[in-house]
């Protein structure tokens, strides 16, 4: 099929759709979208709250839990533990499929009578203060991590590291602080973009190097500072005057380093290992395109934040990955799924789902929420197979007939991810916010729900200018203050 261009019915922009996309449109059995490729994401940023925790009810026991969502949500919410445990059943939400209403009034319908889980995680010991996250030990306040993540804390995509705090996009690393970007690298501070590295301090783009300060686009480098070499003595004679344990000290370092690499010029992509792709962020994959953090994945269009491969064969899908393969248009869902389309927190083994939410080693399901060990269900309504695949086509075309009109007036027929609508947060809670700020003013007028903040009194034991400038003359009664 011949390139095609599109005028997105929420922005009006153009945007184009290629040849390639035709194929894996018509190789899983959807339509091309109506949405741009910007609003694509945004709309489905606009379910990823993040980092945000909050003190709420327990719907069913009215105990205080954390949860990502609100108590302001209008959604019910269960304490994740209890939401697992066969105390209850999804099933027992389960509707008659009514033609007479639109797919998407139903599914937000069901939405609000079947309870969500307080904090989307899996597998974490002594982690309680950590969300979106899985396999972790010993972490705090850890958000899209995981797995095998120990001992760490204040961070976001933080994966196969140990005894490592305020860090984002963390990966196979240990004893590192204040970084970004970094891989497979030993005691990094206040770094970027470090891979294969050890002993590094305010430095960016190194790789394979060892013992180096304030440096810049340096390789295979040893006893480097501000991109001038010396002797191993000399080094380290440097570097205990610099005295990096004093806060002052620290802050002038950064300082320095950033107006330093401004004097360099960078590559244009951040990746390793890679064979034809276009994005940012990019590692060990091959065939990736218009995408940003993205490792070992193959075949890939329109991706974002999926930082644990692999991942095969997928189009417009959002965090996770670990073995995901032909997802489209699906949001934090991972680990073991195939065939995956319109999906949002969908894990682990899952397969041939559609418009699902925190569905669970399930296949053959049809806007279902909250089923486990299930298939051959719609609206959370049992089926025989018969059954299911005789409906299912005939969802489609009343989707396509009576489709979805939010109060903007865009139209959701089959094809197209959640309306924001049916998302527990408002736009400021979530990724999309930081990605494509808003005003309130502006979220509204674009048919958004806003959240005011909350007001938190904390009780403030000591003040920042009050604390010892050096790290050796801070006390041990600091702790818990």
């Amino acid at each position: 099929m011949n390139q095609e261009t599109k005028i997105c019915q929420n922005c009006q922009k153009e945007f184009i759709i290629e040849p390639e996309d035709f194929e894996f449109y018509e190789k899983i059995k959807v339509p091309s979208p109506t949405f741009c490729p910007e609003c694509r994401i945004i709309r489905k940023m606009c379910f990823r709250n993040e980092r945000n925790l909050y003190k709420r009810k327990n719907n069913l026991t009215n105990k205080i839990i954390f949860s990502t969502i609100s108590e302001s949500s209008p959604v019910k919410v269960y304490e994740r533990d209890y939401w697992w445990s066969d105390n209850w059943n999804s099933m027992d939400y389960g509707k008659e499929y009514d033609f007479n209403k639109s797919f998407f009034k139903q599914l937000k319908e069901l939405s609000l009578e079947v309870p969500w889980f307080s904090r989307s995680i899996i597998n974490l010991v002594n982690s309680d203060y950590c969300a979106n996250a899985g396999d972790l030990k010993n972490c705090y306040l850890l958000f899209d991590s995981g797995p095998n993540t120990e001992n760490c804390a204040y961070g976001t995509t933080v994966n196969y590291s140990k005894d490592s705090f305020d860090n984002y996009q963390l990966h196979f690393s240990e004893l590192c602080y204040d970084c970004f970007m970094v891989y497979k690298s030993y005691r990094i501070f206040f770094s970027a973009h470090c891979y294969n590295c050890q002993d590094i301090y305010f430095s960016q783009e190194l790789n394979n190097c060892q013992n180096c300060f304030a440096c810049v686009n340096l390789r295979n480098k040893q006893y480097y500072i501000f991109n001038q070499s010396y002797s191993k003595e000399e080094y380290f004679r440097k570097l205990k005057k610099f005295n990096v344990g004093s806060y002052k000290n620290t802050m002038e370092f950064i300082q320095k380093s950033k107006e330093f690499q401004l004097k360099f010029i960078y590559k244009f992509i951040h990746g390793k290992k890679n064979i034809n792709v276009s994005g940012d962020y990019i590692n060990y994959s091959k065939n990736v395109t218009n995408s940003s953090m993205v490792n070992n994945a193959e075949n890939c269009k329109y991706c974002f934040n999926l930082s644990v491969g692999p991942i095969k064969d997928c189009y417009e899908y959002n965090g996770w990955g670990e073995n995901a393969e032909l997802i489209y248009e699906s949001n934090q869902a991972g680990k073991d799924i195939f065939r995956l389309k319109f999906c949002y927190m969908c894990y682990p083994s899952n397969y041939d789902l559609e418009y699902c939410i925190m569905c669970s080693s399930s296949s053959n399901l049809f806007g279902c929420i909250g089923l486990r060990h299930k298939q051959y269900c719609i609206l959370n309504k049992q089926y025989t197979k018969e059954e299911y695949e005789e409906l299912v086509p005939k969802i489609i075309e009343h989707m396509n007939s009576m489709p979805y009109i939010d109060k903007k007036g865009r139209v959701y027929k089959y094809g197209e991810f959640f309306p924001p609508e049916l998302s527990p947060f408002c736009y400021n809670e979530t990724i999309a916010q930081e990605y494509f700020p808003l005003t309130k003013e502006q979220a509204i007028e674009k048919g958004y729900q806003w959240k005011e903040p909350e007001v938190r009194n904390f009780q403030i034991d000591i003040k920042t200018q009050d604390l010892p400038d050096n790290i050796k003359d801070v006390q041990d009664d600091i702790l818990g203050k």
